[in-house]
This record gives C-alpha cells, structure tokens and sequence, in this order.
C-alpha cells in the first residue's frame, strides 16, 4: 500500500463518530483513545485509557499496553504525535475489558474496514465503489461524486509523474500543488481553505462542480506539460505546475466573463444536514444553466 494512500484512509467513521488509523507494517493499527471514546461515551478518553490499563494491572490481569504500539496520528492541532495504536486482533483483546452495548456491533465494523484495504488493493474498482458510497451518504449528488472521483485519479496521475521525475518529499509536493492553485484560482490551497472557513478538512470535499472542473484541468495540463517537456527534478516540475495552472486560470476567467460571475465560492459542505450538498450543488447547476 502507498503512503499517500494511507493518507487519504486515515480517518473513518463509526456511527458518527472519526477513528484515527495509520497503515504500519501491512496493516491497518487504529487509536486505542479513539476508539474508547466511541465506546464508553467518556468526556476523557485519555484518562479513561489511564484508569483502565491501570485496572487492569491492578487485578492481576494483561498490561494492555502490551498489545499497543507507539505511532504516529494527526491530532486536532495538525501535528502528528505518538499515540497508542493496536491492530484488529489486539482492539479486540482491549474492548473486552470495556463495558460498552456497541461492542458487539463495533467488532463488526472494525472486522470490516481493518481487512477492506486488502480487498481494494486486489481490485481497485471496490476501493472507488465504496468511495462513491461514503459520498453519497454525506448527501452529495452522483454528478458532483462522478467529479471529485476522477479528480483523484487525475491528482494520482499526476502525483505519480513528479515522483517519477524526482520530486519525492511531501513540502515539494505541497509546493507544486500550491502553484498550480494560485495559477488557477489566484489562491494557494490555504488561503482557500481560509475562505471557506475550513480547518483540517479536505479542501477539494467543499468544492462545487466547476471548482472541481478547473481544479482537474489545471492537474492534467500540468501533467502533459510536465511529460511534453521531460521535466526533470523539483524546479522543472514547478515551472510546469504553473503553466499548468495558467492554462486553468485563463479558462476560469473566459468561464466568468461569459457566465456574469465567479467560479470561487465561499461556500463548503461542512456540517450540512443530509442531502444539503446535494441541494447547492444543484443550485449550482441551475445558476450557471
């Protein structure tokens, strides 16, 4: 499995609520404080954990830590700590010592998504399937789906050409898709985010159609560019990127002047009701029509 990969899978969800994992060692390791906050309901899962290890060990039975390891998880603030992590077989052996009425349910589900990566990486067309799924329950519209999908399949594409061509580290990467941004839409990815009113959220999940759109022709340019011109290396590649966006740019401002208005929205999907999404995106389409 790729790391980018692990990236984009890092978080998922169980009845409502996020669970940090990370792919270690070809598998999947999910956070103990995580997961005992989804099970106990406790307004501080981190002494929770504190009291329960230390229960544990007081009676006589296994140090649960034991079946811990120390990884690495994004935390609220951005930043990566080390955090208490446990594979599928080791969650199982710590939720026996919660008391909790969704712990039958919640082994199901940790059951599921601990092996489903292995099932995507044998057949990639399952991975987008259950994509599609997760996005069509947050209430977006199939068109808008269909978009942000072959987005990142182009974002891949793309991706894979600088890593071809030597651009490796994730600040260079940053870099490039930040040129490409401010090119297309006169913004870097942060100072989108800004306008949004995002934090920690994937950006391109709060994008309406035509943002997405042009955000998918100013990676694709950049691809043929990058390829036309064999570029070589991290400055090459950023020299490209911004031609790239160019391209994107001059066509969203054409789109503007014939349209009689912007493509950039402040608007986001960001704690809509089911199928709010779908309802601007919709109100979108019909704008523009």
């Amino acid at each position: 499995m790729k790391k980018e990969d692990a990236k984009e899978n890092a978080l998922v969800v169980f009845q409502g609520k996020g669970i940090r994992r990370t792919w270690h060692e070809g598998e999947w390791y999910f956070s103990v404080v995580d997961v005992i906050g989804v099970l106990s309901d406790s307004v501080n899962p981190r002494d929770y954990w504190y009291r329960l290890k230390q229960r544990e060990q007081e009676s006589g039975g296994t140090e649960l830590s034991t079946f811990c390891r120390q990884l690495k998880l994004k935390s609220t603030d951005g930043k990566a700590y080390r955090t208490d992590c446990a594979n599928v077989e080791s969650m199982f052996r710590i939720i026996q010592s919660i008391p909790s009425k969704k712990a039958e349910p919640f082994k199901q589900w940790l059951a599921r998504v601990g092996y489903e990566r292995v099932q995507e990486i044998e057949n990639p067309e399952l991975a987008q399937a259950r994509m599609k799924e997760l996005y069509r329950a947050k209430g977006y519209s199939d068109d808008w789906i269909e978009k942000r999908v072959r987005g990142i399949a182009v974002r891949d594409e793309l991706t894979d050409e600088w890593k071809n061509r030597d651009v490796g580290t994730s600040r260079e990467f940053a870099i490039l898709t930040a040129e490409i941004s401010k090119a297309t839409f006169g913004m870097t990815p942060s100072e989108y985010m800004r306008l949004k009113g995002l934090e920690n959220e994937n950006l391109r999940d709060h994008m309406n159609d035509l943002e997405l759109i042009f955000t998918m022709l100013g990676e694709r340019v950049t691809t043929e560019i990058t390829r036309t011109r064999d570029s070589q290396g991290y400055s090459d590649c950023r020299t490209a990127a911004r031609d790239g966006g160019e391209v994107a740019g001059n066509a969203r401002k054409d789109a503007e002047r014939r349209i009689g208005g912007s493509v950039i929205s402040d608007e986001n999907y960001k704690q809509m009701p089911e199928n709010k999404a779908r309802q601007i995106a919709g109100k979108k389409k019909k704008e523009i029509e």
